[in-house]
């Protein structure tokens, strides 16, 4: 019998969700070389590179910044292009109420975009 290989992103993915528990179901899907984290279908976090970013709006990312923690950024064509995600704290990886924190904080953004694009 042939076992699927599991890639360190994939791997990294799974700790993440596994570490989510305390805060709600969630699910991770690759797409863009990385996961998107979703709850009840928004994506409130994303994976990329080996890092987790969660979504932030401008009442949220002054919390981030704060800290020092960095916006989501590519570059694609000659121009970089910041979206709407900070670096988490590398505490919520240690505390359970940590990462519950964070991402509550994080799927409130999801939910207020969410109702803004309905309306």
């Amino acid at each position: 019998m042939k076992h699927a290989r599991t890639s360190p992103k994939d791997e990294f993915a799974g700790f993440v969700v596994d570490q989510m528990a305390a805060f709600a179901p969630v699910e991770a899907r690759r797409m863009f070389g990385g996961h998107g984290i979703f709850r009840d279908g928004l994506m409130f976090a994303l994976i990329v590179d080996g890092r987790l970013h969660f979504k932030t709006d401008a009442a949220s990312a002054q919390r981030y910044a704060a800290l020092g923690l960095q916006p989501f950024r590519y570059t694609s064509r000659g121009r970089t292009v910041a979206l709407g995600y900070h670096e988490a704290p590398l505490e919520v990886f240690d505390h359970p109420a940590q990462m519950a924190e964070w991402a509550s904080l994080a799927f409130d953004v999801a939910l207020r975009a969410a109702a803004a694009k309905r309306r």
